[in-house]
């Protein structure tokens, strides 16, 4: 008898049960090779999605920042020297 089931397709086509399965496939598959052979790719993709909510805010402010800089016009910081400590 056939029964009903709820996968979750990543973007290759493959299905997954999870949620996190299939995004973690999306992530490894985005990040292509990492370290020798591969073999880091899926520990990687797993830190991602569990550092999601620090990431999102870093590339958030990284935004910021270029914005600011577009909106003010200068392409570059202004450089601010430092005196000497002696």
């Amino acid at each position: 008898m056939a029964t009903e089931c709820t996968a979750y397709r990543d973007d290759k086509g493959s299905l997954h049960p999870t949620p996190e399965r299939a995004t973690l496939a999306d992530l490894a598959h985005v990040l292509g090779r990492v370290g020798e052979e591969g073999g880091m790719t899926a520990g990687v993709a797993k830190l991602i999605l569990e550092k999601r909510e620090e990431i999102e805010r870093v590339f958030a402010e990284h935004d910021a920042m270029l914005t600011a800089r577009a909106s003010s016009g200068n392409e570059a910081a202004e450089v601010v020297p430092i005196k000497s400590a002696s």
